[in-house]
């Protein structure tokens, strides 16, 4: 989901967030995040949809499916 880590990478710095205010806003861990941001696993659909209302992005977006 290489795509996934990207985006969200980007949605993050280019709110001047860090991980640990992200998954603040998320209710996860900042360790969830850089997980997610390095393709080391992925996000529960919960979350998926949570990432999706907070950077009001589509979740088709996030997972590369749309620009």
């Amino acid at each position: 989901m290489e795509i996934f880590a990207q985006r969200l990478r980007e949605l993050r710095q280019e709110k001047g967030l860090s991980m640990k205010q992200l998954a603040k806003e998320l209710g996860t861990t900042d360790a969830a995040i850089s997980n997610w941001e390095n393709e080391i696993n992925e996000p529960k659909i919960s979350y998926l949809r949570s990432i999706a209302v907070f950077f009001n992005v589509s979740a088709d977006y996030l997972l590369g499916l749309e620009d």
